[in-house]
């Protein structure tokens, strides 16, 4: 009998102990990678052959910089460095090719000084595919201070600049569609909607503007920021578009913790405010499937997702214990 129990307090022990091991697995839910530099600029492929890749941009404060791309070793559990390439400044942004099928090429887009596209081969090796400038009659350059990737069609990227221009670019001929003066100060931020045509963009003048491809002799003041006095406009420094509902999207005022909601369908007004940070916003992003705001803050290295309509609440942030860039 007691040879009986020992086997069975045996076998009890190995199943907590399996228990114990598969509850470990599943609770390791952080994965780290440490970067020889700070980081700046990141964004995660779509790719469905390329699963948990990120490419990471260098915040070093000198000409030569690089870009890094990471992936997920979901055997090991580790950040696998894949490969990389040098990069004139720091990227102001980086993004994959919006490519959830996996057919098209595996590109990369950067911003800095000039718009580049990058030619990723077998996940390895990193070509530079072409070098955008729609001003050549200078050798001088506006920095680009942003950029989004058309979903719907990618090949189309629109580039914001400081010298107060949007550039509307088609890489399927590497050239520029079109050339606008977006804003009466620098450009810091633009944003396509769910379809291919609208997109919009925020500014020094403190304003968020909405434009359409098949008409761009007029554009749309949909908001316009002022001081606490009601006078002097405040820059506006991001801009999120929610793709499954396209008449909200959410702006970010420079050196402020609140989150500014809008509702396209009724201009000059915010839809909300979210104000539970209590630092300021550097970025912010629309969940993919659902309302759900996220807006990173930059002192305190901390998100917080809040839903942006049908009822206004904050829920728990994220700390990563650092700060986080724009």
């Amino acid at each position: 009998m007691a040879g009986a129990q020992a086997t069975a307090t045996a076998a009890v022990a190995a199943m907590d102990e399996r228990r114990d091991a598969g509850a470990h697995a599943k609770r390791k839910e952080i994965y780290t990678y440490q970067a020889p530099w700070l980081i700046y600029g990141m964004n995660w492929s779509v790719r469905p052959d390329q699963r948990f890749r990120l490419a990471i941009g260098s915040f070093e404060e000198e000409y030569n910089n690089s870009v890094r791309i990471v992936q997920l070793d979901e055997e090991s559990h580790q950040f696998v460095d894949c490969g990389g390439f040098e990069h004139p400044y720091p990227t102001t942004k980086i993004m994959w090719m919006p490519d959830t099928t996996g057919s098209r090429r595996d590109l990369l887009a950067t911003t800095g000084d000039y718009l580049r596209l990058w030619n990723v081969t077998d996940n390895k090796s990193v070509r530079l595919e072409a070098l955008l400038n729609n001003n050549k009659n200078t050798e001088f350059c506006a920095p680009l201070t942003s950029f989004d990737w058309n979903e719907q069609d990618p090949n189309i990227i629109g580039t914001s600049s400081i010298d107060t221009t949007c550039i509307i670019w088609d890489i399927s001929k590497m050239q520029a569609k079109t050339q606008l003066i977006a804003h009466d100060k620098e450009v810091f931020d633009l944003a396509f909607a769910a379809g291919v045509n609208v997109f919009a963009s925020v500014g020094a003048d403190g304003s968020v503007r909405m434009f359409d491809l098949r008409s761009l002799e007029h554009s749309t003041i949909i908001y316009e920021s002022a001081d606490a006095q009601g006078g002097s406009p405040v820059p506006l420094i991001r801009l999120a578009w929610n793709k499954q509902d396209p008449n909200y999207l959410a702006t970010l005022t420079m050196d402020s913790h609140k989150v500014i909601i809008l509702d396209i369908r009724v201009p000059s007004l915010p839809a909300a405010v979210l104000d539970g940070h209590s630092q300021c916003g550097t970025s912010s992003t629309h969940n993919a499937g659902s309302r759900l705001l996220v807006a990173v803050l930059h002192p305190a290295g901390r998100a917080r997702p809040g839903l942006a309509a049908g009822g206004l609440h904050h829920w728990p942030g994220y700390g990563c214990g650092d700060q986080l860039p724009p």
